[in-house]
């Protein structure tokens, strides 16, 4: 059973996808390796055809803990305050939103298939403020599922718990992130991939590099070839 899904898996997809909206989807949601609530925010304006670029809002949000008593930071497994030292029993909680601008490059081809949905859905340019997709969330789950399922894909497996599951939207830009690590896993590769998904951490990219390189492997036929 497959961890990811490859290059070729998802232009089958593509080709099953039954409307352009679908096709520009399963498109976006790959060679941006975005995630799909970025995918679904995206409007008209935050396109640049000149510059072949899309602007990206990320927006993360995050639960922030604080003592009721003297309203210090608090970690999930902290029973005392750090700060005043009282026992914990009921944090207060606030949640916080972090936005983020991420301006990424577009290739020609997909490029041209945004402009071609654009011009049939949205004709004109007094609509720039428009969303591309007129889908929530749960419609873009469902058409990436069936899509998989009309190409034949299987469930893929997790390769944390080693359990299958579905393929989603997320799969999709962890197709992207290994696709871009066979090409290349230098350095200075897995910074620009960091910076490209935004990801806060280094380590929640440089996971996709062991995957994508399949070092154990390597290493592992390497102790036996050397000397045979």
């Amino acid at each position: 059973m497959k961890t990811y899904l490859d290059y070729a898996d998802i232009d089958l997809m593509e080709r099953t996808a039954g409307y352009l909206r679908d096709r520009l989807l399963i498109r976006l949601l790959f060679r941006l390796g975005c995630r799909v609530s970025e995918a679904l925010a995206l409007k008209q304006s935050d396109i640049d055809f000149t510059l072949c670029t899309a602007t990206i809002l990320h927006l993360k949000r995050r639960i922030r803990l604080s003592c009721p008593n003297c309203k210090a930071r608090l970690g999930k497994r902290h029973q005392f305050c750090p700060n005043c030292g009282v026992a914990v029993t009921e944090a207060l909680q606030r949640q916080q939103e972090h936005r983020r601008l991420r301006v990424l490059p577009i290739d020609r081809q997909t490029l041209k298939m945004l402009g071609e949905y654009m011009e049939v859905n949205e004709p004109g340019t007094s609509t720039a403020s428009v969303r591309i997709f007129s889908i929530n969330r749960h419609r873009a789950w469902q058409v990436i599922r069936d899509c998989a399922r009309r190409a034949g894909l299987p469930d893929l497996m997790n390769p944390e718990t080693g359990r299958p599951r579905s393929i989603s939207p997320h799969r999709l830009r962890d197709a992207f992130c290994v696709h871009a690590m066979k090409l290349d896993d230098s350095g200075d590769s897995l910074r620009l991939l960091q910076e490209h998904l935004g990801h806060a951490s280094f380590n929640t990219t440089a996971r996709y590099r062991k995957i994508a390189g399949e070092e154990h492997r390597e290493w592992y036929d390497r102790l036996w070839t050397k000397g045979s």
